[in-house]
């Protein structure tokens, strides 16, 4: 009973911090850090589909923005957004569970534990580079790889992490391909807005599922080849893509739809989400 008492009370509490106005706004400015992000990824990925160059991953899409004019500033801003939009999706945890039990519940808390781990990776590379650190993402991808690769049985574990990659970007293609997005937002106003909402959500989802399977194939081939080396990240595995028989267009294609997932996670998502 007094646990119970306890988590009633922590949940009034966390449910009264999110009813704020201010924190409100600072968890939707979260939103707008992650879409400005992945617009950045996309425009970086035309660049290479074009013969350009660039590194297409969150490391190079928030380097580029730190070299802006007023770069800084905004890096701190999208950091402070992202990281408030983090502790909001953690707060979901015991805010949405009243009236769910079973399998809806621990899915719900499922999905809100990997929002808050999420935006708070992203609001961290904000930080890094705002403190004037940050890396090559490809690197840091090999880094780890290595490190799983020296643990007992880690040629599994690093299979089993390219798995969960592959099995959550397959659930972005199908969230966008079947319009699941929508559930997220509050009502959106017929005509341009919803359309907009629709043509981002689906090409944005899609775009964003197809490089998480990608990037976890990549990491599956380098656990059954027992390399570190070959998980790359994002940017080398869009890299490689780039390299194949029409690899050119098909990155194109992952850039606009990850240009539409920045439009809509940025700016409609944004305004029209639930919080």
């Amino acid at each position: 009973m007094a646990r119970t008492g306890h988590r009633d009370r922590l949940a009034a509490a966390t449910e009264n911090a999110a009813d704020s106005k201010s924190f409100e706004r600072a968890a939707r400015v979260g939103y707008v850090a992650s879409g400005l992000m992945h617009l950045l990824i996309g425009v970086i990925a035309l660049q290479i589909a074009s013969g350009g160059s660039g590194s297409a991953d969150s490391s190079g899409a928030v380097g580029a923005l730190a070299g802006q004019p007023g770069g800084l500033a905004l890096l701190w801003v999208c950091f402070i957004g992202c990281l408030t939009l983090a502790v909001f999706q953690f707060s979901r945890i015991w805010m949405d569970s009243r009236g769910l039990t079973g399998r809806e519940l621990w899915q719900m808390r499922a999905s809100a534990a990997a929002l808050a781990v999420s935006y708070g990776a992203i609001g961290i590379t904000f930080g890094t580079f705002a403190l004037g650190g940050g890396k090559d993402s490809s690197q840091s991808s090999a880094g780890w790889s290595a490190k799983l690769m020296a643990q007992p049985a880690g040629a599994v574990l690093l299979g089993i992490v390219g798995l969960v990659i592959v099995g959550v970007g397959g659930y972005f293609v199908f969230k966008g391909a079947s319009r699941r997005f929508r559930k997220d937002l509050q009502a959106v106003p017929s005509g341009t807005w919803e359309h907009a909402v629709t043509i981002t959500g689906v090409l944005g989802f899609i775009a964003k599922g197809l490089s998480l399977v990608i990037l976890g194939g990549f990491v599956i081939v380098a656990a059954v080849a027992a390399d570190p080396e070959r998980s790359t990240g994002l940017d080398g595995a869009l890299h490689a893509l780039s390299g194949q028989p029409y690899g050119g267009l098909a990155l194109g294609m992952v850039g606009v739809g990850l240009i539409c997932y920045g439009l809509y996670t940025g700016i409609l998502q944004a305004w029209f989400a639930k919080l």
